[in-house]
């Protein structure tokens, strides 16, 4: 349980969307419920998105939030802030926000990316040290690469097995996230029976993973592409997130059979 909350839900929630068309818009937000090892609740996050300026530019504002409840925060106690600043055209990040407390280990650092240079200005406030550091083209952060992915990939000639590559900065260092299409799957939700598709985020087996293949995530088949549901299995035990609360969709969320 090392790992927060949210970083499991905004790094493995990479979507893929089936036109050019938008699939989301001021005011999106999703409520997630945790449990741990299948039957502990383990906590809640969210994320929402903000229409807002930044320098000048028009940008999509994203805030992140995980937290731990229950019995689990008595002796594991996560209070997460992610936020990504993104542009509304290209979706390629401006700023990234990392701000956590996780059982007592923390980071508050804040990252400017500079698109034009390839640089990312890393402000480590914890540690009162600034770093500039290099970065792929069009680089990604955790939580912008969501919404990119959203909008410009597609599934429409996705066959089982083909994987997606994107290029992604993450606290001092780019890293290259890699997902495997695993296909089509209706499951059951609180919402009633969905149509979904299956991805397999690949991670870095060790500390907090079993193995790189400890992710599935699910997502709507619909122009939303809303993440239902994500299965993690930890060096220690299991997470679960489930969608439990949505609003400001930009299309319609399609339900098969309802609860």
């Amino acid at each position: 349980m090392k790992k927060t909350l949210l970083i499991i839900i905004t790094m493995c929630c990479m979507q893929m969307v089936t036109s050019q068309e938008s699939s989301f818009g001021d005011g999106e937000w999703f409520k997630f419920r945790m449990s741990y090892s299948n039957f502990l609740k383990a906590g809640n996050a969210t994320l929402t998105v903000i229409d807002t300026k930044l320098d000048n530019k028009d940008v999509y504002h994203v805030v992140g939030k995980g937290w731990t409840t229950g019995m689990i925060k008595w002796f594991f106690k996560v209070k997460d802030r992610y936020e990504s600043y993104f542009d509304k055209k290209t979706l390629l990040p401006y700023k990234f926000v990392r701000n956590i407390d996780e059982g007592g280990y923390t980071k508050d650092i804040e990252i400017d990316f500079d698109q034009v240079n390839h640089k990312a200005h890393v402000n480590d406030k914890k540690h009162k040290k600034k770093y500039v550091l290099d970065t792929r083209p069009n680089i990604q952060d955790m939580v912008s690469t969501f919404y990119y992915l959203r909008n410009n990939l597609k599934t429409d000639n996705l066959k089982i097995g083909d994987e997606v590559r994107v290029d992604m900065f993450f606290d001092k260092e780019n890293y290259g996230f890699k997902l495997r299409y695993l296909g089509e799957e209706i499951i059951d939700t609180d919402f009633g029976e969905v149509e979904s598709l299956k991805f397999r985020p690949y991670v870095m087996a060790g500390r907090v993973f079993k193995e790189e293949e400890s992710l599935t995530l699910w997502v709507s088949k619909d122009k939303n592409k809303v993440p239902l549901r994500i299965k993690a299995d930890l060096a220690v035990g299991s997470l679960r997130a489930d969608l439990d609360a949505f609003k400001g969709l930009k299309h319609p969320f399609k339900i098969v059979v309802k609860n």
